[in-house]
């Protein structure tokens, strides 16, 4: 009897330690998370990240919900995502606060629930989106108010928001509509490293600006600057875009099917091209690097957008370069993610859903098609493997379960996928 009790003792204290180590190691699992810091996430391949916007409609009038929001965000983290970027913190546009929001109370619903933020503040120059000529020399007003609003955003989820992202393709001369000298972003760079140095932002939340691989150096000589110069020593890491989908109209060397390669089937072709894609973005990459190191700096480089759209009636499809169907954006996704996780890049993989109403006027338009789901939450064929293993078993985007385009019928996809033109086509036409 005795050797009975003695035995119900040490099994009573054996379930009491183990509870206890239970507990500690959920603790512990909870203080790491409220630790991680910017460096620890990018560059990790087990932290995914993606470029999220959550709108449905043609309108940014029409905010999604907190709900909504929550909804695409558990697709997301199904999908292995960990960090989200966004881009702008407009007081009448309250998407990236209440992103935040979402995520904030998916984290008390799920101790488990792990995502964080690279929070973008939108930079415009003088009378940008106005009837009145823009000042490309002088900074839009509004700049300061949408900074204030980041820091605030910053401050009040601090276990979320790790890096400060000022201006999104601001910098680079195409963006006729709004761009900004450097030197623009270069004091809003150096304003919110001195709130870290004061106190008043943490001291591990990372600063950089979001731009086209050419205004960080990587292309014309005129983007060599002083003030450029200056803010790659300001930021933390520099976060620069590649589009090698947007190329095949605009530099389309890489994209035509050279002559070794005309009696390759046509599914050759593609893969082929797509290849020669993925090493048209290594060399933006690495023009990048190359002038960073000239100026004698050393900082991380990631990738903050690319992305490929499925959809295009304009300089892209069918009487264009031929570029877009869903079976090349999931050979760009794939090689993209296989590159970058390899190397150890964080890549912001352009978008996580469609939006309409970026080219409201043209629903065919390229822009509003560059998600891995459609606004309806069908899942594109980058992600058809991710339906097949059931990561989204119970999840809905707008009510409706997550099922393939195409209804899975690879062969009914593959009817819309164009071969690229022959390089000597394209050369003629240039």
């Amino acid at each position: 009897m005795k050797s009975k009790v003695n035995l119900l003792v040490i099994t009573i204290v054996s379930i009491f330690i183990w509870s206890c180590n239970q507990i500690s190691k959920e603790e512990k699992e909870m203080q790491t998370r409220q630790k991680v810091t910017a460096k620890d996430i990018l560059g990790n391949p087990h932290y995914l990240a993606i470029s999220y916007g959550g709108y449905r409609e043609k309108s940014r009038d029409s905010q999604p919900t907190v709900k909504e929001l929550k909804d695409d965000l558990k697709l997301l983290s199904a999908m292995g995502i960990k960090i989200l970027r966004t881009y702008n913190v407009q007081p009448n546009l309250p998407h990236a606060s209440n992103v935040l929001k979402a995520i904030d109370e998916l984290k008390k619903e799920d101790s488990n629930f792990e995502m964080y933020v690279m929070l973008g503040a939108w930079i415009d120059c003088l009378n940008a989106w106005t009837d009145q000529p823009v000042n490309h020399d002088i900074e839009s007003p509004n700049n300061a108010g949408e900074i204030e609003r980041a820091v605030a955003l910053a401050n009040q989820y601090p276990d979320i928001v790790k890096v400060i992202a000022v201006g999104n393709e601001a910098m680079v001369k195409w963006a006729t509509s709004y761009y900004v000298q450097p030197n623009v972003i270069l004091k809003w760079v150096k304003y919110l490293q001195s709130l870290k140095k004061e106190g008043k932002l943490s001291k591990e939340l990372w600063i950089t600006s979001s731009d086209d691989f050419a205004s960080w150096g990587g292309g014309d000589n005129l983007y060599h600057v002083k003030d450029l110069e200056d803010l790659i020593k300001s930021v933390d890491y520099i976060s620069m875009h590649t589009y090698p989908y947007h190329n095949t109209h605009y530099n389309p060397e890489f994209w035509g099917v050279p002559q070794s390669e005309e009696n390759l089937s046509s599914k050759q072709k593609i893969d082929a091209a797509m290849k020669r894609a993925i090493e048209f973005s290594k060399r933006q990459y690495d023009s990048v690097y190359k002038y960073m190191k000239s100026i004698g700096v050393h900082k991380p480089i990631h990738i903050g957008e690319t992305g490929w759209a499925t959809v295009s009636s304009g300089f892209y499809g069918s009487n264009g370069s031929k570029a877009t169907d869903e079976y090349k954006q999931g050979l760009y996704y794939n090689l993209m993610r296989e590159w970058t996780n390899s190397e150890r890049i964080s890549c912001f993989y352009f978008e996580a859903f469609n939006e309409k109403w970026k080219d409201a006027e043209h629903p065919n338009g390229s822009e509003n098609h560059f998600g891995l789901f459609t606004i309806d939450g069908k899942a594109k064929y980058p992600i058809w493997d991710l339906v097949d293993k059931n990561v989204f078993i119970g999840l809905s985007r707008n009510g409706q379960p997550i099922t393939k385009t195409y209804e899975g019928d690879i062969n009914a996809l593959m009817k819309d996928v164009l071969v690229p033109p022959a390089l000597s086509e394209i050369m003629v036409n240039r």
